[in-house]
């Protein structure tokens, strides 16, 4: 029955665009897993892609996936470069990962033209500029 099915809540975990430099014809964008929590987590599965409309036609980007075995406490992975190009549709990093045996997953969405200077924080444990979900 569904009511016996626990209710896994996400927490103190984090996807996070950062830039990683620039120079004169273009900047470097890589994405980020960011474990906040005091435990690892284990078994970590994350699919990317992008969707949206631009210029008046539907996109789809490829779905990747990417496996880590584990990511340690306080810590962070680099999950793949981001193309700047791709900033104008949502892209979306769906993560499921085990912390002993009990499984947690959720969507992260960067919503177009919300990957912007404007919404620059210094990212935790990463130390870099960027935007960051939670």
């Amino acid at each position: 029955m569904i009511k016996d099915i626990p209710e896994n809540i996400v927490k103190d975990i984090a996807i996070a665009v950062a830039l990683e430099g620039e120079n004169i014809r273009d900047k470097t964008w890589y994405v980020y897993l960011i474990n906040l929590k005091n435990e690892a987590i284990e078994n970590v599965l994350i699919t990317s892609k992008g969707y949206g409309e631009q210029k008046g036609e539907q996109v789809k980007t490829s779905t990747l996936r990417h496996m880590f075995p584990e990511v340690k406490d306080n810590s962070f992975v680099l999950i793949e470069p981001i193309d700047e190009s791709t900033f104008g549709l949502s892209n979306e990093y769906w993560l499921s990962y085990y912390i002993g045996k009990e499984i947690f997953d959720k969507k992260f969405i960067f919503l177009p033209e919300s990957i912007v200077e404007s919404n620059f924080i210094k990212l935790p444990i990463v130390n870099k500029p960027g935007v960051m979900i939670r």
